[in-house]
C-alpha cells in the first residue's frame, strides 16, 4: 500500500512544539484515512457517510499520534507507522460509535457532536462500528513487514489489542459493574482493557515499524500502559469536574450511570495523585531513548495536565 504523505520529522534544531505536531500529524492522519476509506458516495453510501461522520467528527488523533511518535523514537519513517495509526484509529472510532448506543452508555455527544446512532440510528451505527473494525484489518493486512516483525506479528498484535481479552474484555467489565460496588483492582482491570490496552498497542506498532530493537519495544510497552492508565484516569477526573460543553460529550454520565470511577472509589485528590504516578513511570521508562523521545514525553505530559 502506499501512501504519498511526507511527515516532517518532529526532532529539529528548533524547539518541539505539541501544537505543531499535533496538527501535522492530524492531517496527515485525516488525508490517508480518506484515502483509504470508501467514498462517502459509494454504495451502499449511508453506511459510509456514517462511518465517514464519526471517524472524522474531530478527534484529537492521539493514538495515531502516539503511534507516530514511537516510530519516530526508534530512527524510523513515520509515514511507514502511517497505516498502521489510521489503523489503530478506525478501532479506536469503533470502540467510540459502540459505546455510545443506547445499549451501553447511551450518550447523545461525542467529540461536540450528535452520537452516530442520533444521526443515522441504532442499526445503522451498529453496522458502521463494524465496519470500521473491519477496515481497520483491511488497512493492516495491507500494511508492510519488517525484519524484526513480520506482517502476520503487526496483525497479531492488532487483534489482541482489540478483542476478548483486550478492548472487549474492559467493555465487559464495564458493563457488568455498573450499579455494583467494585474494587480499585477491579476498576484498573477495566481501565487496563479498556483505555490502556489499545494506547500500548499505537506504540507498540508505532515502534516495530521502525524495526525496533526487543529493548525498546518493551520501553515502549511500558510507556504505553502507564500513560493510557493515567489518561483513563484523568477521563474519570474530568468527567466529574468539567462541563459537558468542556469535554466535548455528556458530563456526569459515569456517576449517572452509576459506573465505577477512580474519584467514586478513592477519592479526587488521590485520583491526581495515581495519575501523576503513572505518568512518571512513563516518562521513566523513555530514558533509554536518550532524547530521541521529545515527542513521546511531550503527549504524555499533555495527556496529564488536560485541565481537571
Amino acid at each position: 500500500m502506499s501512501v504519498a504523505i511526507k511527515l516532517a520529522s518532529p526532532r529539529s534544531p528548533s524547539p518541539f512544539s505539541l501544537r505543531d505536531f499535533l496538527a501535522t500529524r492530524t492531517t496527515a492522519v485525516n488525508r490517508t484515512l480518506d484515502q483509504l476509506l470508501p467514498a462517502a458516495t459509494t454504495k451502499p453510501a449511508t453506511i459510509h457517510r456514517a462511518m465517514r461522520y464519526s471517524l472524522f467528527a474531530g478527534g484529537k488523533r492521539i493514538r495515531p499520534a502516539l503511534c507516530l511518535a514511537a516510530a519516530a523514537a526508534c530512527g524510523g519513517n513515520e509515514s511507514d507507522a502511517l497505516p498502521l495509526a489510521c489503523a489503530i484509529e478506525c478501532i479506536h472510532t469503533y470502540s467510540l460509535v459502540h459505546d455510545d448506543l443506547p445499549a451501553m452508555d447511551d450518550d447523545d455527544y461525542r467529540r461536540g457532536k450528535l452520537t452516530n446512532h442520533k444521526v443515522f440510528g441504532e442499526g445503522i451505527a451498529v453496522l458502521a462500528g463494524d465496519a470500521l473494525l473491519t477496515q481497520a484489518f483491511e488497512i493492516a493486512a495491507l500494511s508492510r513487514s519488517w525484519p524484526r516483525y513480520s506482517h502476520q506479528a503487526i496483525v497479531l498484535e492488532l487483534a489482541r489489542a482489540a478483542g476478548s481479552l483486550q478492548l472487549i474484555a474492559g467493555q465487559v467489565a464495564d458493563l457488568e459493574g455498573e450499579g455494583k460496588r467494585i474494587s480499585a483492582r477491579q476498576l484498573r482491570y477495566i481501565h487496563e482493557r479498556k483505555t490502556s490496552a489499545l494506547l500500548c498497542c499505537s506504540v507498540r506498532l508505532g515502534g516495530m515499524s521502525a524495526n525496533c530493537t526487543p529493548a525498546q519495544l518493551k520501553a515502549l510497552t511500558d510507556f504505553g500502559y502507564h500513560v493510557g492508565l493515567a489518561f483513563q484516569v484523568i477521563d474519570d477526573i474530568l468527567d466529574v469536574t468539567q462541563t459537558s460543553e468542556k469535554l466535548g460529550k455528556t458530563a456526569g454520565k459515569d456517576t449517572k450511570a452509576q459506573k465505577a470511577t477512580y474519584p467514586s472509589i478513592v477519592g479526587l485528590e488521590r485520583s491526581r495523585k495515581i495519575a501523576e504516578q503513572l505518568t512518571e513511570r512513563a516518562f521513566a521508562s523513555l530514558k533509554g531513548f536518550r532524547g530521541k523521545a521529545v515527542a513521546l514525553e511531550a503527549l504524555a505530559e499533555y495527556l496529564l495536565r488536560r485541565d481537571r
